[in-house]
């Protein structure tokens, strides 16, 4: 008998041994992300806190929340990245379902929950594609049903007619025949984190998709060992789906920005321009690190690949200051 894959993914993923519970592994052993890409992104990310920072007015404690924080690679090169005025005023936060993991610098705080008051900034790099949600597909007769998924297999069926939540997100969000996987849960998990925000900005970076360029056969698929695979709930792989990111941008109801992490990264210092072959001859370590850097830069800003992640920014209590590019 299966279940509809939102109740899949959440034990599949979040369930007693599930994929991002269990301790003998992480999520970098089988996936790819910004964070683990180069260093380069928490620099950018950085330099963005320090914009924050001057928004704020330097206040006595900035709060650094990092949402679905993995084994804390970010956290841990942002603190690394900060100048020292302000690492030292910064309280930083890792939200993991994990357990701790070993050797973490103990200033960080890790906990299950975002913090009911932040002032600072929050960030979520790859969580909201994590959060679990149900699929739903037309049938031959053009009634849209719950796809079902037997969590040993992965093999679906179809069940039930969708409900009315289901129905009423779909008829704004993603209109249309096909297989439509629901976002209203991701809309829910952005605006709960977000409404934490007393004074500082949201950023969510993810991939995703807006309202015009909905995918017709969905998203959602597995991750194992750096290789992508079919699906199967079973707390084997990691399942994710793109990001309705259109959707979740107008579930806080504050203003928002959004723009492709190209875009972004650019603003921010990150371009992936050689430097010039001159430096070759002049100075050759100088120029080798800097190719390095350059090639770096140029995978985290592939509008093919990282670089076409989006990113959504918010500024709360912070009235025309904070725009995230100026």
């Amino acid at each position: 008998m299966g279940v509809g894959w939102r109740l899949a993914m959440q034990a599949a993923l979040y369930g007693g041994d599930g994929f991002f519970v269990r301790e003998r592994e992480g999520p970098a052993d089988h996936f790819r992300t910004s964070v683990h890409a180069s260093p380069l992104f928490a620099g950018a990310l950085a330099r963005l806190i320090e914009r924050v920072d001057a928004d704020l007015g330097h206040p006595d404690v900035f709060d650094l929340v990092d949402v679905g924080a993995g084994r804390g690679e970010l956290i841990t090169a942002l603190l690394a990245s900060l100048p020292g005025p302000l690492a030292r005023r910064v309280v930083p936060v890792a939200v993991e379902v994990a357990p701790r993991p070993a050797g973490l610098d103990p200033a960080v705080r890790w906990c299950r929950d975002v913090p009911a008051e932040i002032t600072g900034l929050l960030v979520a790099t790859e969580w909201l594609d994590n959060v679990p949600l149900d699929v739903v597909e037309t049938d031959e007769h053009g009634r849209l049903r719950k796809v079902l998924v037997d969590r040993a297999t992965g093999v679906e069926t179809l069940g039930a007619e969708a409900d009315p939540a289901d129905l009423f997100w779909i008829s704004r969000w993603w209109p249309g025949p096909g297989r439509i996987e629901i976002g209203w849960p991701r809309d829910a998990a952005w605006a709960d984190a977000v409404g934490s925000i007393r004074r500082g900005a949201a950023l969510c970076v993810d991939y995703g998709h807006v309202r015009a360029e909905r995918p017709v056969l969905g998203t959602l698929t597995g991750f194992q060992r750096g290789r992508q695979v079919h699906p199967v709930p079973d707390g084997g792989c990691d399942l994710t789906a793109h990001v309705a990111m259109d959707s979740v941008a107008s579930a806080p109801g504050v203003p928002y920005r959004m723009v492709r992490q190209r875009e972004a990264l650019r603003a921010l210092g990150v371009d992936g321009s050689r430097p010039p072959l001159e430096l070759a001859r002049t100075d050759p370590g100088r120029y080798l690190r800097a190719l390095g850097q350059a090639g770096a830069a140029a995978e985290l800003t592939d509008p093919a690949g990282l670089g076409g992640h989006w990113w959504l920014w918010h500024t709360i209590g912070l009235g025309d200051r904070g725009t995230m590019l100026g």
